[in-house]
C-alpha cells in the first residue's frame, strides 16, 4: 500500500514506515549469511572461507544494484511527494532500462573475469575452486538481483515498506531450504548454495515486479507516460553514481583488506568470514534504515516541507541506538556462540579471531550508526559530494591503517583496529555537514 510520508507526525510516520523495515532487516540477512551459514555447518571450513572470500567480489556488484535503487527510490521519491504521477512513472521505466544496461555490464565482468579478481586478492589455492565455482553461478543471477532491488527500491519510494518484508520473509527462509537441500540431498557442495541463490533470487526478482507494474497501473497520471526520459537519467544517475561509488569503493576496500587476511591462512580467513557476516548484519541493519530516511526526506522535499527532515533526524538516531544496544551486548559478551552458527567444529585459532574482532568493532555500532542516519538525510536530499566525502573518509582510513597496523606486533588484531577510527572520524564529518543542510534553520 502506498504513503504519503510528508503527514503525520513524523516520530508516528517513520515507525510504521520502519517497522516493516526491521522485519526485512532480519530476513535480508538471513539471506546474506545463508550460504556461509550452510557451507560452514554443512561442508566444512574451506566452504566457509571460500564463500566469504567470494563474498567481498559480491559486494561489488551489489553495489551497482544498491547504487541503481537509490537513484530510482530518491526520484521518485521526490516526484511521488510532488503528487507529479506522470514523471514518475517514467522515472520508473528510465531506471529499469539503466540498470539493466549497467547489469550486462558486471554480468561480462563476472563471467569472463571471476578468476582474475579472485588472483587479485590473492585466494589461496585450497578454496580457489570453490570460489570461482560461487562466483560464476552468482554472475549469471545478477539480472535477478538488479531488478529485485529496484523493485524494493519503488516501493519504499512509494511509503510502501510492507511488501518488500513479504518477499524478502518468503524468499529468505526458501534460500536457507534449498540450501540445505541441495547440499545435503544433492551434495552440489558448494555449488549448492550458490544455486540455491539463483533460483530465490530469480523468483522473488519476478514477482516483485509484477507487483510493481500492478501499482503502478493503478496510479492515475495525465495521459502515457514516456518510457524514457533523459533529464530523469541524469537524475538517476546523479544519485546513482555516488551512491555504487560509495558502496563500489567499500567493497573495493574491504577486498584490499581481505586480501591481507588472506595472508595470515585459512584459519584466520575462516573467523573473519563468520564474524564480518555478523558485523554486516549490523551494518545493513543500520544501512535499511537509513534507506527509510532517505525516502522520507526525498518525499518532504518534493513536498517543501524541511523541517520534517531535521524532526526525521532525532527520530532516526533514536531508532537505531534501540537497535544497537542489543547487538553490541550480544557481540561483546556472546560472540563465541554467535559464531559458532558458522562453524561446526572451528579451530582454535578461528574462533579466537571471530571473537577479537566482534570485540574490537561492536562498541562503536552506537558510532557508525549516527553516520549512517546523517548520510541518509544527505543522500535523501541529493547532497553527494557531502556524502560522498564521509565515505571516502571512513574508507581510506580503514585501509590504510589496516596495512600499517597489520604489519606491526598486532597481526591481524591490528586490522580489525582499523574499523573503529575510520568510523569515528567519518561520523564527526558526516554530522557536521548535516547540520549545514537547508533544513538546519527550519522552525
Amino acid at each position: 500500500m502506498n504513503k504519503d510520508l510528508t503527514v503525520g507526525k513524523p516520530e508516528t510516520v517513520l515507525w510504521k514506515f520502519c517497522m516493516p523495515l526491521f522485519g526485512s532487516i532480519i530476513f535480508q540477512q538471513l539471506y546474506n549469511i545463508a550460504d556461509s551459514l550452510v557451507a560452514g555447518k554443512f561442508i566444512g571450513e574451506n566452504a566457509l572461507a571460500a564463500v566469504g572470500n567470494s563474498y567481498e567480489i559480491t559486494l561489488i556488484f551489489i553495489a551497482f544494484a544498491f547504487g541503481c535503487n537509490m537513484g530510482c527510490s530518491v526520484v521518485v521519491s521526490k516526484l511521488f511527494g510532488a503528487k507529479d504521477y506522470r514523471k514518475m512513472k517514467t522515472a520508473v521505466y528510465t531506471a529499469c532500462i539503466f540498470s539493466a544496461a549497467v547489469c550486462l555490464v558486471l554480468m561480462l565482468v563476472g563471467i569472463l573475469g571471476s578468476g582474475v579478481l579472485l588472483q587479485l586478492i590473492r585466494t589461496p589455492d585450497e578454496v580457489f575452486a570453490d570460489s570461482k565455482l560461487y562466483l560464476d553461478i552468482y554472475a549469471w543471477g545478477l539480472p535477478f538481483v538488479f531488478f529485485y532491488n529496484i523493485a524494493t527500491g519503488i516501493f519504499s519510494a512509494l511509503g510502501d515498506s510492507k511488501t518488500p518484508f513479504y518477499f524478502l520473509a518468503v524468499s529468505s527462509l526458501s534460500n536457507i531450504a534449498v540450501d540445505i537441500w541441495f547440499v545435503t540431498a544433492f551434495e552440489m557442495g558448494v555449488a549448492g548454495v550458490a544455486w540455491a541463490t539463483f533460483l530465490c533470487q530469480g523468483v522473488s526478482c519476478v514477482l516483485a515486479m509484477a507487483v510493481v507494474f500492478l501499482r503502478l497501473k493503478q496510479i492515475e497520471g495525465e495521459g502515457k507516460a514516456p518510457a524514457f526520459d533523459r533529464q530523469l537519467l541524469y537524475q538517476i544517475v546523479a544519485i546513482a553514481v555516488p551512491s555504487t561509488l560509495q558502496q563500489s569503493f567499500i567493497s573495493i576496500g574491504n577486498i584490499i583488506i581481505q586480501s591481507i587476511i588472506n595472508g595470515f591462512g585459512a584459519p584466520v580467513m575462516a573467523g573473519y568470514s563468520a564474524a564480518v557476516k555478523l558485523n554486516n548484519l549490523v551494518i545493513t541493519s543500520f544501512t535499511t534504515l537509513a534507506n527509510g530516511i532517505s525516502n522520507y526526506t526525498a518525499q518532504n522535499l518534493g513536498a517543501g516541507k524541511t523541517l520534517r527532515v531535521k524532526q526525521g533526524f532525532a527520530v532516526g538516531i533514536k531508532m537505531v541506538w534501540m537497535l544497537s544496544v542489543p547487538l553490541f551486548l550480544l557481540y561483546f559478551f556472546g560472540g563465541s556462540v554467535a559464531l559458532k552458527l558458522f562453524m561446526e567444529e572451528p579451530t582454535p585459532l578461528a574462533m579466537q579471531t571471530g571473537v577479537i574482532y566482534l570485540k574490537i568493532l561492536s562498541p562503536f555500532y552506537f558510532v557508525v550508526s549516527a553516520k549512517l542516519i546523517a548520510d541518509g538525510i544527505l543522500r535523501g536530499a541529493g547532497m553527494m559530494k557531502q556524502f560522498m566525502a564521509t565515505t571516502f573518509t571512513d574508507l581510506i582510513l580503514r585501509v590504510v591503517l589496516a596495512f600499517v597496523l597489520s604489519a606491526t606486533a598486532l597481526g591481524a588484531t591490528g586490522i580489525w583496529c582499523a574499523w573503529p577510527v575510520g568510523w569515528s572520524v567519518a561520523t564527526v564529518i558526516s554530522v557536521v555537514l548535516y547540520r549545514r543542510g537547508p533544513w538546519n534553520g527550519a522552525k
